[in-house]
């Protein structure tokens, strides 16, 4: 209750018991509506006579003794204004205002945060409850970390490796934890893979393409069938050579330096699932390494990254694969190397 409520509710009581009679009119009561439920309150002279029900009746009010000192209205309605009198010498009135959904924050943002997420699916102007994100913020932000773990130990169906119409070998990693725990593992072909590779693919080819999952088997799921379509076609067009492509599950990007050395091949394009973020865990990426060998440094490689439908459409990255394989066989390198030609 209101501590200045109870204050005269107490002086009321003072004044009864001491019978001082000198107690001043007051203001009438307000009225309550006729949708309000009235609930009173009494108060009694002595506990003898609280057993008679005896309603202690204020001084303004003795026409009306069966009336109650103080009225206490409950309205069905909450966001009706509600007012609340007692006989005192000053008149105090209590109006609550009218009750509207709390916001922590404005749900407009600036129209320079608008144009940047016009550009950008980063997470940036969605706002914040408290101290902690929107309800919908997190929950969202648990999707995209749960897709990006099922891309991470995911695996590519054998449905869609017939549809490429490749063969399959393996890394030296024999599960999904020692694949991210040994990078260096990765970076092998197993002796069983390598003698498969040697027996089925053709040595020497201008260009050999090799497709893993990496770190994202969504990524190959979603993309690759796409990308490989495109730059066969691509490629055809330019009449060069294409090799035996194979698939390799587990593998990283250093393992093309292996496959150079088996093979012999000019020029390596190897599709390849990237590490998933939380905006797509179905990035792929394209290495593109003239005459990869082993010990072959990271600035003599080529990268187009972000291969998705959110990013680089895969059929637009495909056809763009077959014009750099054509620019690096003309030039005789790749990566810095071929920066270096051209310039």
């Amino acid at each position: 209750m209101n501590e200045q409520l109870v204050s005269m509710i107490t002086q009321l009581v003072m004044e009864k018991m001491s019978n001082d009679t000198s107690v001043k009119s007051s203001p009438e009561t307000a009225v309550p509506t006729e949708e309000q439920k009235e609930t009173f309150i009494k108060f009694y002279d002595t506990v003898a006579n609280a057993n008679s029900a005896d309603e202690v009746a204020s001084p303004s009010t003795t026409e009306r003794s069966n009336e109650p000192l103080i009225k206490l209205y409950h309205s069905e309605s909450r966001n009706h204004e509600q007012s609340y009198y007692s006989a005192s010498n000053d008149e105090v009135t209590y109006t609550s205002a009218p009750i509207t959904a709390f916001k922590f924050e404005e749900d407009e943002v600036s129209e320079s945060v608008l144009a940047a997420k016009k550009h950008t699916p980063a997470r940036i102007g969605v706002g914040r409850a408290g101290t902690r994100p929107k309800t919908k913020t997190w929950l969202k932000f648990r999707l995209d970390h749960a897709a990006a773990v099922d891309a991470v130990y995911g695996e590519v169906t054998e449905e869609l490796l017939q549809k490429l119409d490749v063969f399959q070998v393996t890394s030296k990693v024999t599960d999904k934890e020692e694949y991210i725990t040994r990078p260096d593992l990765g970076r092998r072909l197993s002796d069983d893979s390598k003698a498969l590779i040697q027996s089925k693919c053709q040595k020497n080819p201008k260009v050999q393409i090799i497709i893993s999952n990496g770190l994202s088997a969504s990524a190959i799921e979603e993309n690759v069938q796409d990308v490989y379509l495109a730059l066969q076609q691509s490629l055809s067009n330019l009449k060069i050579e294409i090799g035996t492509t194979f698939y390799i599950d587990k593998g990283r990007v250093a393992l093309m330096d292996e496959i150079g050395e088996l093979l012999q091949a000019e020029v390596i394009v190897y599709l390849i699932g990237e590490r998933p973020g939380l905006v797509s865990a179905e990035s792929m990426s394209a290495y593109i390494c003239y005459q990869p060998r082993i010990g072959t440094v990271e600035a003599d490689r080529m990268v187009i990254s972000n291969i998705h439908k959110g990013g680089i459409p895969p059929l637009e990255a495909g056809a763009y694969l077959g014009t750099v394989v054509q620019k690096i066989l003309h030039y005789k390198a790749s990566g810095v190397g071929l920066v270096a030609k051209e310039g």
